[in-house]
């Protein structure tokens, strides 16, 4: 069966009974019919161990890190232990363009997954609503006089669709660039805010331009911040599904991580951690940009610390990354798998400069041989760290019961976790820690731009802000095309931006771009409403 077909096919449990799991009452939640609520609940304290789920340089084939996280949490609830799973929302985007849905796969799924991939309680429009609100409100401020003096906007529109010809639009006074809305501040500082009120602070902190002195203008000049949180209040109430087999889940927040910091919400994971023993969570794309950015921004903010780490790998993705095309990644070719070893062997590396207890997980395939299997653990054996296979996608949670059991000594052992680089450090400093430190790569150039950004920010307190690095998912250069470990590299600064209301620093590496254009065969031509049924929906 399909994804979508064994989705539809599971017995769903009401909302209310799996909120029961978790010492939730029908009055602590906002219910959307039978299957999704809000949880309303205001809760304090953090009870429960965090579990961090991350992955290998990601390659077209996807390395199922989802689908482990899922997994795992349903493993350890049929150990009889609390669990719950806090992930991001899918972005649209992607559902429609050419990585699809995000909700899992196989048996290790989170449904509804087809309200989740979609419109789900209507987060993403929410934000979305609220950052083209303020998008309006500066373009009247400036038609109606421009009292604030507003010469150079810096806030932009966006919308959840990929669509390139956004990238670059004419206005009527200017030019404007859109983001994908998983991209945008306003989904970032969403996500890092840890109330209401800290939430309209860092609507009202949004640098939306800067005036004819080269100030900044915020978006509380305006006086808008009270009707952007208004917009948002409901959006920020976490989301509570389940998974196939009725494990609590809680999704809140989806943004990017190859551009945004790729975490959920600060106040869905506490509210994990209060409510449950065990709380699985993920960071997106690979450990070199979602886990450090988990580390960095999210961990540095909000004071949590993980317990331990799990590292996803595929037998198919470590080939690819040892220079097998992706069309023969089936074939056995342990000349390829060896050498694809070393991008797993630079991540555990640089996870645990972090100081944190790390597991690596296979996520077994129907392709996967024995002796290739063989060849993974012995080299995670060689590293000092403990391999388990995960066949979560075929098995549900029966199938991750070994990592699940692993996890648990692990999470249960001292952890030394620390932040890569201080806030006292400069931009500079920060910015070849990373280079150093988690790209390895040779040197580092900036242009003019760039440069003169970093000189402006200097002294400011914009300066002890961490960093958000946006660059390629697939190298842990700024070059695509460089997969595996590549070696003697140069990463290119190409400019950077402050996010005052998220409260890091943007650096924009290489040529990535924060709004996707559609592929030439892209999802949505396989999707349909079919006899009352979506179908094609992966």
């Amino acid at each position: 069966m399909t994804d979508i077909e064994i989705a539809r096919n599971c017995k769903k449990q009401n909302i209310k009974e799996v909120a029961k799991k978790l010492k939730l009452n029908e009055e602590d939640l906002i219910l959307y019919g039978d299957d999704k609520a809000k949880i309303k609940k205001n809760i304090d304290g953090i009870n429960g161990k965090l579990i961090l789920v991350t992955a290998i340089s990601p390659t077209p084939l996807g390395e199922g890190k989802t689908t482990v996280s899922i997994g795992l949490a349903d493993a350890l609830s049929s150990l009889k232990k609390n669990t719950v799973a806090v992930l991001r929302q899918p972005s649209m985007g992607p559902v429609f363009g050419i990585k699809g849905g995000a909700t899992g796969g196989g048996y290790s799924q989170v449904v509804p997954m087809e309200d989740i991939n979609l419109h789900f309680t209507g987060d993403f429009h929410a934000i979305t609503s609220a950052n083209d609100l303020l998008c309006a409100a500066i373009d009247s401020h400036i038609y109606f006089g421009n009292k604030l003096d507003i010469q150079e906007v810096r806030f932009h529109r966006c919308l959840d669709v990929n669509d390139r010809a956004l990238r670059r639009v004419r206005l009527d006074n200017r030019e404007e660039v859109f983001s994908i809305t998983a991209a945008s501040e306003i989904m970032a500082l969403f996500c890092l805010a840890s109330s209401i009120d800290d939430l309209k602070k860092r609507l009202g902190n949004i640098i939306i331009g800067t005036n004819s002195k080269g100030d900044n203008v915020y978006a509380k000049d305006l006086h808008i911040e009270g009707s952007l949180v208004t917009l948002l209040k409901d959006a920020f109430y976490p989301n509570l599904v389940q998974t196939l087999e009725g494990t609590p889940v809680i999704i809140h927040g989806g943004p990017f991580a190859n551009i945004a910091h790729g975490c959920n919400s600060v106040v869905a994971t506490k509210m994990g951690l209060n409510l449950a023993d065990y709380v699985v969570t993920e960071a997106g794309f690979g450990a070199d940009l979602g886990a450090e950015k988990f580390f960095d921004i999210k961990c540095r903010k909000s004071e949590l610390k993980p317990n331990c780490v799990v590292l996803v790998a595929t037998i198919k993705a470590l080939k690819y990354h040892g220079g097998v095309s992706k069309e023969d990644v089936f074939l056995e070719n342990n000349e390829a798998l060896n050498n694809g070893l070393e991008n797993l062997k630079q991540h555990v590396s640089n996870l645990q400069q972090f100081g944190v207890n790390v597991i690596v997980c296979l996520n077994r395939f129907n392709s996967d041989l024995d002796s290739e299997i063989s060849i993974v653990r012995e080299c995670c054996q060689e590293l000092g760290v403990s391999m388990k296979v995960s066949s979560a996608y075929a098995d549900g949670g029966l199938g991750a019961v070994d990592l699940a059991k692993e996890v648990i000594d692990e999470s249960n052992k001292p952890s030394n976790f620390k932040v890569l680089y201080s806030n006292e450090m400069t931009i500079k400093e920060k910015i070849e820690t990373l280079s150093k430190k988690i790209y390895h790569a040779s040197d580092v150039t900036y242009s003019e731009e760039a440069i003169s950004k970093i000189n402006q920010l200097k002294g400011t307190i914009f300066s002890k802000y961490p960093l958000c690095v946006a660059k390629t998912q697939y190298s842990f250069s700024d070059d695509a095309k460089k997969v595996g470990v590549p070696k003697n590299f140069a990463i290119e600064v190409k400019n950077l931006e402050v996010l005052n209301g998220a409260e890091f620093i943007t650096i924009y590496l290489g040529n990535i771009m924060t709004m996707p254009g559609l592929s030439k065969n892209p999802n949505y031509e396989k999707i349909d409403f079919i006899n009352g049924n979506i179908e094609g929906l992966s």
